[in-house]
């Protein structure tokens, strides 16, 4: 006899549960009934990027650190915590200097500092 429990797989604890949402059906129209239609107003410029904050993450990438990184994110964690009072994950630091340092791209372009550090 088999002791051990029989788990299900990462793919049934992970599905999704909502339901598909519905198709909307298109309908056709006549040539003769549609009026002339204005130029289509110029896309909106993308928006600014921002931090996700506490959310399930879908995606996921591995980023190696030195040591000493490593360390300075785990110290800049405690300081936050001891001297903030903000509780936060090193993911959360993370992405949120992902954040701002792709902000500072999309505000600044080729003036912002992760251009001048990377180039």
């Amino acid at each position: 006899m088999n002791r051990r429990a029989s788990l299900p797989g990462a793919d049934e604890l992970f599905r999704t549960t909502a339901p598909a949402p519905e198709p909307t059906p298109v309908r056709p129209r006549s040539v003769e009934a549609v009026p002339d239609e204005p130029a289509a107003a110029p896309a909106p410029p993308p928006a600014k990027p921002a931090a996700s904050g506490r959310v399930r993450h879908d995606q996921k990438i591995t980023v190696y650190l030195t040591v000493q990184e490593l360390l300075d994110v785990e110290q800049a964690r405690l300081r936050l915590r001891a001297e903030f009072g903000i509780a936060v994950d090193r993911g959360r630091i993370v992405r949120e200097s992902v954040a701002d340092a792709l902000r500072s791209l999309h505000e600044q372009g080729p003036d912002a500092s992760i251009v001048k550090r990377l180039s």
